[in-house]
């Protein structure tokens, strides 16, 4: 797969709510940063993205996404139940068909409300 086929499929598990399968797709050095949180590892990062997705109910709906090389950035709304739809910038690095960086960048305040 290339860089942004693998992010495709982390979205698409993401939203199908296939955790096994998102997981796969994570390198084992994988390290996330974002406003709410950081998570290192596979199971640390699978932990969030679920943790979120059935704590909030949320959902990505991808606007756009661009590779280049093994770098992809994706900007898509995050749809929860707790807020209107926020703006997300996700950058990615993946290496050998796995994730390995994640850094999102959003305004945290309507899901702290």
């Amino acid at each position: 797969m290339t860089p942004t086929e693998t992010m495709r499929s982390y979205f698409e598990n993401w939203n199908a709510r296939d955790f096994d399968a998102f997981q796969s797709l994570l390198a084992e050095e994988v390290s996330f940063r974002g406003p709410l949180g950081t998570a290192d590892g596979p199971r640390e990062c699978r932990a969030g993205v679920e943790g979120m997705s059935r704590g909030l109910d949320a959902r990505a709906e991808i606007v756009t996404m661009l590779g280049d090389g093994h770098e992809v950035i994706t900007w898509f709304e995050l749809h929860t139940n707790a807020a209107a739809p926020v703006a997300v910038a996700n950058y990615a690095q993946v290496r050998d068909g796995k994730v390995v960086a994640i850094r999102a960048a959003f305004d945290p305040r309507p899901l702290l409300d």
